[in-house]
C-alpha cells in the first residue's frame, strides 16, 4: 500500500564555493600564487590589473560607468546586467594590505641548472677502461644509486633487471666485480649497500695511519658493538687503550654516512619557505603584516564590460548574443567569488594570526621558548568566532617570519600540564628544559629515563619516566646508551 507524507529534515551542506575557500585558506604564499595564475589562465573574466596603467584604467571606467547611469536593465534568463557592470571593476575589489603597494617587484625564484648527480657518476666512468658488457652493468648500477648515494638492491635482483630490461646476461659476480669498480667513483663511498660498507670504502681511501686502520678493523669485524657503543667489548676485542680507541672514533665521525648529499652539483629543486607573515617589534609592542604577494590586485576585465555594453547597446538580441551573455554572466560570477574569496582568505589569515601573536605575545617579545603558553586550535578558534578545521588550514601550512627565524605557525601549539604549584604549563617548556638536561650531562654516564624523570620531578614538572621517553623521541634524543662517549 502506498502512503504519502511529508517529512522535515535538517541538514548542513558546505556550497562550493565554501569548499573553495577552505582550499584557499590552507594555500601558503606559493601555492596561492600558482592557484591564482591558473584562475587567471582559465577565467578569461579576471585580470590581474598588471598590464594597463591604473590611472587609465580608472579613467575608462569612469566613463563605462557614466554611460550605465541610467539603470536600465536588460534580462536574459534573469540576468541583470548593470550588476555585473557596476561592481566588479571598482577599485575596492583591488585587495591590498598594508605592505603591498602596485610597484612591489614581482619576485620569483631562479633555478639552478647543474649536472645530475647520475650524470656525474657516469661521466667518471669514461676513465676507466670497460668492454661493452662491463660498462652496461656499470652504468646500471649507477643510475640505481639513489640520492643518498646507495644501492639498495640485492644483487640478484640486479642480475634480473639486466636480463629483462637491457638484454645483458651475467652473473652474480661479475656485477660484484663492476661494482668495485663503482665503488671507485667520487663521492667516497658512493655504490655502497649499507652504512658499514659505505663506511669502510671512505677509510680503505684514507692514508692508512695506526688510527685510520684500528678504525677499519672496528668497522669491519665488530660494526654491530661499535654502533651500540659497547666500548668495554672493543677496548677488549682489539687489546687497546680508551685513547686509542677515542682516536678511531675521531676518525669514524669524520666519515660521510650519505655520500650523495655531498655532491653539489646536482639537479634537486630545493624547497624555498616564503614566509606568509611577518611579525616586528616597534616600541616595544608586536607589529604583524601578511605577505603581500598574497593580496593580490584583481578586477573584472574591461573587454568583458565592453561585450556586455555592445549587448546593452544592440536593437536586435540573436539567439548567438544571448548564449554569450549566458557565458559572460557564468565568468563574471566565478570572477566575482575569486576576489570575494581572496578578501576572505586574507582576513582569515590575518585575524587568526593576530589572535595566536596576542595569545603567545610573551614569546614573541623574547624569543624564549619557555615563555610559550600551552595552547590548542580550540583557545584560538574560540577567541576568533572561527571552526577548529579553519585555524588547523592556517596553522598547518604557514609560515611567520619573527626576530628569531622562520617558524612554522603548528610550532607554536601544544598541550598543558599542571606542574607542582598547579599552573598550567606548555609541554614545549618541559622539551626544552628536558633538551638543556641532556645537553649539559655527563656523556661518559649518560641520564637514563628514571634519572631524567627525577630532575625534571626536582624541577616542578612531575612526569611520568614513559612520558619522558616520549618527550625525548619527539625531540630525536636516542637513549642513554647511544649518548654515551668515552
Amino acid at each position: 500500500m502506498l502512503k504519502q507524507y511529508l517529512q522535515f529534515k535538517l541538514s548542513q551542506k558546505l556550497s562550493p564555493q565554501q569548499i573553495q575557500l577552505m582550499k584557499l585558506i590552507q594555500l601558503p604564499t606559493q601555492a596561492f600564487e600558482q592557484r591564482l595564475k591558473q584562475e587567471l589562465e582559465e577565467n578569461p573574466a579576471l585580470d590581474s590589473g598588471k598590464e594597463e596603467k591604473e590611472n587609465e584604467f580608472d579613467d575608462d571606467f569612469d566613463n563605462t560607468q557614466d554611460e550605465f547611469d541610467d539603470n536600465e536593465s536588460i534580462n536574459t534568463e534573469d540576468i541583470n546586467i548593470d550588476d555585473y557592470l557596476s561592481d566588479d571593476e571598482i577599485p575596492d575589489y583591488r585587495t591590498s594590505v598594508n605592505n603591498y603597494s602596485a610597484d612591489d617587484d614581482e619576485k620569483s625564484i631562479p633555478y639552478a641548472s647543474g649536472t645530475s648527480f647520475t650524470q656525474h657518476l657516469k661521466t667518471q666512468l669514461n676513465t676507466y677502461r670497460l668492454n661493452d658488457e662491463e660498462r652496461d652493468i656499470a652504468e646500471f648500477l649507477v643510475g640505481s644509486v639513489d640520492e643518498s648515494g646507495y644501492i639498495r638492491r640485492e644483487l640478484s635482483d640486479i642480475m634480473d633487471d639486466l636480463a629483462f630490461t637491457q638484454n645483458v646476461y651475467t652473473t652474480e659476480e661479475k656485477i660484484e666485480e663492476v661494482l668495485n669498480i663503482v665503488h671507485q667513483l667520487d663521492p667516497a663511498g658512493v655504490g655502497a649497500r649499507n652504512l658499514q660498507e659505505c663506511l669502510s670504502i671512505q677509510l680503505s681511501r684514507k692514508e692508512q695511519t695506526p688510527d685510520v686502520e684500528l678504525a677499519s678493523n672496528i668497522i669491519n669485524k665488530a660494526f654491530e658493538q661499535f654502533t651500540k657503543k659497547h666500548y668495554k667489548k672493543l677496548l677488549q676485542k682489539f687489546d687497546i687503550t680508551e685513547e686509542q680507541l677515542k682516536d678511531a672514533i675521531r676518525e669514524v665521525e669524520r666519515l660521510n654516512p650519505k655520500p650523495g648529499g655531498s655532491y653539489s652539483g646536482n639537479n634537486r629543486i630545493v624547497e624555498h619557505v616564503v614566509p606568509d607573515f611577518a611579525i616586528k617589534i616597534v616600541n616595544g609592542e608586536l607589529e604583524l603584516t601578511l605577505n603581500g604577494r598574497n593580496a593580490p590586485e584583481l578586477h573584472v576585465s574591461r573587454e568583458y564590460n565592453n561585450m556586455l555594453k555592445g549587448y546593452k547597446e544592440s536593437k536586435d538580441k540573436s539567439k548567438s548574443q544571448k548564449d554569450a551573455v549566458l557565458f559572460i554572466k557564468q565568468k563574471l560570477d566565478a570572477a566575482k567569488w575569486f576576489i570575494e574569496a581572496i578578501k576572505q582568505r586574507q582576513q582569515t589569515l590575518f585575524v587568526t594570526m593576530s589572535a595566536i601573536m596576542h595569545y603567545q605575545k610573551e614569546y614573541f617579545l623574547t624569543g624564549d621558548e619557555r615563555k610559550l603558553r600551552p595552547m590548542i586550535l580550540k583557545d584560538i578558534a574560540d577567541e576568533i568566532e572561527m571552526d577548529v578545521s579553519t585555524v588547523s588550514r592556517v596553522a598547518n601550512s604557514k609560515y611567520v617570519d619573527t626576530p628569531y627565524g622562520t617558524k612554522l605557525i603548528k610550532e607554536f601549539f601544544s598541550e598543558s600540564m599542571t606542574n607542582d604549584q598547579g599552573e598550567e604549563v606548555s609541554t614545549r617548556e618541559i622539551k626544552k628544559i628536558l633538551e638543556t638536561v641532556v645537553e649539559e650531562e655527563n656523556k661518559k654516564k649518560p641520564l637514563t629515563d628514571e634519572a631524567l624523570a627525577k630532575i625534571l620531578k626536582e624541577k616542578g614538572y612531575p612526569i611520568a619516566r614513559r612520558t619522558v621517553a616520549k618527550y625525548r623521541e619527539q625531540l630525536d634524543i636516542p637513549v642513554a646508551r647511544l649518548r654515551k662517549k668515552i
